[in-house]
């Protein structure tokens, strides 16, 4: 069923090697949301909206219901920015946790949010905002 050489997804930088090409050198935001089987086998990728230099939508009904109509597991969501510091704003701290809490109700796990910045990224699973944001499974 797996296209053979298809890799579950483990971390964070192996979405920054997927994710980058598509990202390099815009000046404008992109979000984008990548959809996980069980396996965190990566069943699909797409835009969900571009921006202004300084921000893109993260619409939470938009993300949910295509993680529904796929039958993802996981999501993980991708944006930039432009101005090369990949550190999230409040603004990117507060969408995740209301992804977060929205795709619990359905039962999918939010896998991982990052931002990715010139050749840098933030992984919002891989920094100990986890005490704020429990991404990783442990319950604050």
């Amino acid at each position: 069923r797996n296209a053979a050489g298809r890799k579950s997804v483990t971390n964070a930088r192996q979405i920054f090697d997927i994710m980058f090409p598509l990202l390099k050198g815009l000046s404008h935001e992109e979000c984008w949301v990548i959809f996980l089987n069980r396996a965190n086998y990566i069943i699909g990728k797409e835009l969900l909206s571009t921006g202004g230099m300084t921000a893109t939508v993260m619409d939470v009904k938009i993300i949910i219901r295509r993680a529904l109509e796929k039958k993802a597991q996981g999501i993980i969501l991708v944006h930039n920015h432009p101005s090369g510091n990949p550190r999230p704003g409040s603004n990117d701290m507060k969408q995740t946790m209301a992804l977060k809490k929205a795709a619990e109700t359905f039962d999918i796990s939010l896998v991982d949010h990052i931002v990715i910045a010139d050749h840098r990224y933030y992984s919002f699973a891989d920094e100990e905002i986890s005490s704020a944001l429990p991404l990783s499974g442990q319950d604050a």
